[in-house]
């Protein structure tokens, strides 16, 4: 049996060239020092890469029954959380897989950065790092959007709002975020095909190029305190360790990286069986007055940042800052490629990484905790004020009756009295005719606020009665607004 199975492992080499083409891959020299105790900082990458193939093999096998559609889609992840044999089992593994892959990819840059990995000659490698790691965080947050329930309806909602802020592009990106003016069927499929083709792709043809700088420019040794990076002369220093001290990196190196890779496969199979997957949690109905949404825990650092900062700021904070942290992790080997790489000897750097984690750390918990809304029980405290409802006639009184049954008081002030996500309601009928209040509210603003289409939730009559109740807010003695006219 043996020499048979040796016959077809030879036959098949024979004609495939594996020991040939992979064998010298697997056996590249790599420094002794990043083979031996030391090299428990390099595990950090292999265990990336592995969640990534993991969460492939899932996402296969979850596609095979998620049925990508507005109608279906919350219904068949019930399915596969209570119908489909362990359907529960590996939504969950693919929600945890993903997470740790995010934290894999952020603790391996960390890694990096304070063991100046990114230096002379490795510049390349971080980039791709870099892009790698927004790929990931791409891939975290398109995965919300499948989940296609309240988080999944209002995350898209923001994701809009934030694309609608760039400066003459916005209204074209979010026509090709949605798919349309507003949430809909295209905005499921566009979000699927990102997440389950394009992304992927994107990510697997990254770290093919990742490893393929490694291969060909090494792994950095372990930083040596006074051992200074100098690009005139460290390429010919390090090939010169390398044959005289190198080992093959098929060894305790790789030993190393599949030992940690399946202790976190383990821990994702743990907490993929003791937790459980991630929702849905509500369906995607913006009539919900409950709903609480937030975003996944990657983005809660962001959601935190934003439920501190003013209104004036918000444009700020959602484009240009994280914009500014992108523009500077790509700046990192250009700013400092040369020099000392000891992190006892860089306190500069030790320190940015101590902040940086305390400030996500505390803008996450922030995140988790702040309300969406400062004002989330307006309808059952907050009634439309008397001298409001005084003036109103009986149509009129109809729509104040919907205002307040449909949620829009958990949204939106009287008098200053309600919600705080969107603008205060009192002088409407001055700034928008009857025809724009009912377009926005049949079909939202998804280029410049978070407020999603409601057109599907109110009937023609409720639509009439809601639009003159709004016309009718406005000083009293002054005339409603009018659409301008050529003269």
């Amino acid at each position: 049996m043996k020499r048979r199975f040796l016959t077809l492992v030879n036959w098949f080499d024979s004609r495939l060239e594996l020991q040939k083409t992979v064998m010298p891959m697997l056996e590249h020299p790599i420094p002794k020092a990043a083979a031996g105790p030391k090299g428990w900082w390099y595990v950090f990458g292999s265990a990336s890469m592995t969640l990534l193939f993991l969460q492939i093999a899932t996402g296969i096998c979850l596609a095979l029954v998620y049925v990508p559609s507005a109608a279906e889609a919350y219904g068949s992840l019930e399915y596969l959380n209570y119908k489909q044999p362990f359907g529960w089992f590996l939504r969950s593994v693919h929600y945890w897989a993903g997470s740790g892959m995010v934290v894999m990819v952020a603790v391996h840059m960390t890694q990096v950065y304070l063991h100046g990995a990114y230096k002379y000659p490795r510049e390349l490698t971080w980039l791709f790092g870099v892009f790698l790691l927004l790929l990931t965080l791409g891939m975290a947050f398109t995965g919300q959007v499948l989940r296609w329930d309240a988080d999944a309806y209002w995350g898209v909602g923001v994701g809009a709002s934030m694309a609608g802020r760039v400066p003459v592009i916005g209204p074209v990106i979010v026509e090709m975020m949605l798919g349309g003016p507003n949430i809909g069927a295209a905005t499921l499929s566009r979000f699927f095909a990102l997440h389950v083709f394009i992304i992927p792709a994107l990510l697997v043809a990254l770290v093919g190029a990742h490893l393929w700088l490694v291969l060909t420019r090494g792994i950095s040794e372990p930083p040596v305190p006074g051992k200074l990076v100098d690009p005139a002369t460290y390429d010919a220093t390090y090939h010169a360790e390398l044959k005289n001290d190198g080992v093959p990196f098929l060894g305790d190196a790789v030993t190393k990286d599949a030992f940690f890779s399946c202790v976190v496969v383990l821990v994702v199979v743990a907490l993929a069986a003791i937790i459980g997957p991630k929702g849905p949690h509500g369906l995607p109905d913006p009539v919900l007055t409950g709903a609480n949404p937030r975003p996944d825990w990657p983005f809660l650092w962001l959601f935190g940042l934003l439920s501190l900062c003013p209104a004036g700021l918000e444009t700020f904070v959602m484009l240009v800052f994280p914009g500014v942290l992108v523009v500077l992790l790509l700046l990192v080997p250009f700013i400092s490629n040369r020099g000392e790489r000891a992190p006892s000897r860089r306190p500069m750097a030790v320190l940015l990484v101590l902040i940086g984690g305390t400030a996500l750390a505390v803008l996450s918990y922030e995140g988790a905790t702040a309300p969406w809304s400062p004002v989330m029980d307006a309808r059952g405290h907050d009634p439309v004020p008397v001298d409001i409802v005084k003036r109103l006639t009986p149509l009129e009184l109809q729509g104040a009756n919907m205002f307040q049954l449909k949620g829009c008081r958990n949204c939106h002030a009287l008098e200053g009295l309600g919600g705080r996500r969107g603008p205060d309601l009192s002088h409407v009928g001055v700034r928008l005719t009857r025809d724009k209040l009912i377009d926005q509210i049949s079909n939202g603003t998804p280029g410049g606020g978070n407020m999603p289409a409601y057109g599907k939730h109110v009937s023609p009559a409720e639509m009439d009665a809601l639009a003159a109740f709004l016309v009718r807010l406005r000083p009293a003695g002054q005339a409603p607004a009018r659409t301008a006219t050529m003269r």
